[in-house]
């Protein structure tokens, strides 16, 4: 037959059960060290005052007069048996030097010989011990009785140990009584501790708690998302692999304010907001991230739980997918024009007249052709050169000519591999995308974008102008923030990702007004340098 497996007893339960253990060993470690202590004071207490009493007989004038006379326990016994009783003590033993007894409690052993040692008092001494005598054990003190320079008796008070032993057992019931309530109490504040203990720890073992602290550290080093937790005044609680690297925080950012750590103001705005945010787009120097909060309550704010995601890959690879949809779009209206130049190409053969359909189809492919030769011969680098004939289509499309400086040259190899091609895509594709944005809305004047691209002097400029309006002087310190944009919501991510990706590269990117009136956006990126992390 199989038993079912028992679980543990929970943490709060073993510590309950040791604490009441331990209470009960201190308990009843001081209850033994107070008997142990008190039958000493006792055994001390009385041998004090027996040893008060001795001396005091032996130093009594009466007595030295008894002693002179032809029958001392004549006078000697009612004395004794007086003193006796008045001091409670057991025995009062007045004796001569030879130890016969003048006194005694029991008037029959008057005449006896004392039972106990002497010789000590006979040189002069008084001492104390503990002796078995006619009364049983008891603690004695013996001293002399001196009559001008010699020792003419003895006297020996006592106290029979059974006494003390009832003092004692008198004390011991108090005693017991204390440490029985000291037990109690300890056992009570002990069980409110744990009940306590056992409601925070959830009733989990010691076993179950170190299980999860190895689960909580591997899955805080193994998720790929950023969190981090704050408490109830906004500092670092704990934060993660992925989120010290998502937000740039050094190794000691834990337990400093997040308002002292020199994140961007939106994103700081973010963390300290009471309320829940739910998938709100942030960027830092270097990164897009995502955020969502999450107040942690319970009676009064406790705190905060933020995960991070990183979109950086994911934003890059969206604006290559516009773009790579924009193509699509530029080469099936491409499409749609070249079949409209060929039928009118075969309708001009078909009516005899093949001069002016060769002159025709001639025309249309050396306009095509000066702009392919023109942006290959001057920028050798394939991407940013497949970016602008792209770019160009989509322009074109949109009734916008885009125009490749006659300043610009890129020779092949000018452009080290630490910068990425990805980054040099984010940028000119967003500058341009913007102009053409800008120059469409002016109906007035066919729209016209000039693209600079020069690598000369250990840097890249890439220079991106338009005719449009140009930006108003007061929105200039703004252009360059997330979710900033002049075509409503949803937009106004472009300039802020051209900001972010030139500073990976250790550049700069500056707004200006251009030559034809509109806005001028000048990149400018230092070669031979690596991208920052």
């Amino acid at each position: 037959m199989r038993f079912p497996r028992t679980r543990p007893r929970s943490l709060a339960g073993q510590l309950f059960a040791w604490q009441v253990v331990l209470v009960a060993a201190v308990v009843a470690g001081c209850a033994f060290f107070a008997y142990v202590s008190g039958r000493g004071q006792a055994e001390e207490t009385a041998a004090r005052q027996v040893r008060a009493v001795a001396l005091s007989v032996a130093g009594s004038p009466s007595v030295r007069e008894a002693i002179r006379t032809d029958d001392p326990s004549a006078a000697l016994q009612p004395y004794a048996e007086r003193v006796r009783k008045d001091t409670g003590i057991a025995f009062i033993t007045i004796m001569s030097p030879d130890r016969v007894r003048w006194t005694h409690p029991d008037a029959g052993r008057i005449g006896e010989t004392f039972l106990g040692h002497t010789a000590r008092a006979l040189r002069g001494e008084t001492f104390s011990e503990t002796y078995t005598g006619t009364l049983g054990p008891s603690i004695r003190v013996v001293t002399p009785v001196r009559d001008g320079g010699r020792i003419t008796g003895l006297v020996s008070a006592g106290i029979t140990v059974d006494r003390v032993s009832s003092q004692v057992r008198a004390q011991l019931g108090a005693l017991a009584l204390a440490a029985g309530a000291a037990l109690v109490l300890g056992g009570l504040g002990t069980y409110v501790i744990n009940a306590r203990l056992r409601r925070h720890t959830h009733g989990m073992n010691a076993a179950e708690l170190s299980r999860m602290h190895d689960y909580h550290e591997a899955t805080l080093h193994a998720v790929r998302e950023g969190l981090l937790m704050l408490d109830g005044q906004r500092r670092i609680a704990l934060v993660n692999d992925a989120g010290r690297d998502l937000l740039g925080l050094a190794p000691g950012a834990v337990g400093r304010r997040v308002a002292d750590l020199d994140l961007p103001a939106p994103l700081t705005g973010a963390l300290l907001a009471s309320e829940e945010r739910v998938d709100e787009v942030h960027l830092t120097a270097d990164r897009v991230i995502v955020v969502n909060t999450r107040p942690v309550v319970g009676g009064e704010r406790r705190g905060t739980v933020v995960t991070l995601r990183d979109h950086t890959e994911l934003q890059a690879l969206s604006g290559e997918l516009d773009s790579e949809r924009g193509f699509t779009r530029a080469l099936r209206s491409q499409a749609h024009e070249a079949a409209n130049r060929l039928h009118t190409v075969v309708s001009l053969i078909e009516l005899g007249r093949a001069d002016e359909a060769v002159g025709f189809a001639t025309a249309e492919l050396e306009l095509a052709q000066a702009l392919t030769d023109r942006v290959v011969g001057a920028v050798a680098e394939p991407v940013l050169a497949a970016l602008l004939l792209g770019k160009a289509a989509q322009a074109n499309e949109r009734g916008v000519e885009l125009v490749l400086a006659e300043d610009s040259l890129i020779d092949d190899g000018a452009l080290p591999a630490s910068l990425p091609a990805r980054d040099l895509v984010t940028i000119l594709g967003n500058l341009i995308d913007n102009a053409v944005d800008a120059v469409t809305q002016e109906a007035a004047v066919r729209g016209r974008v000039t693209v600079t691209a020069l690598a000369d002097g250990g840097e890249l400029l890439l220079r991106v102008a338009d005719n449009g309006a140009g930006v108003a002087p007061a929105d200039t310190a703004e252009v360059f923030r997330a979710g900033w944009s002049t075509h409503g919501a949803g937009r106004g991510l472009g300039l802020a990702l051209v900001r972010q990706a030139a500073h990976r590269g250790g550049g700069t990117v500056a707004l200006e007004r251009g030559p034809d009136g509109g806005a001028e956006f000048t990149v400018r990126l230092p070669l031979g340098v690596g991208v920052r992390s």
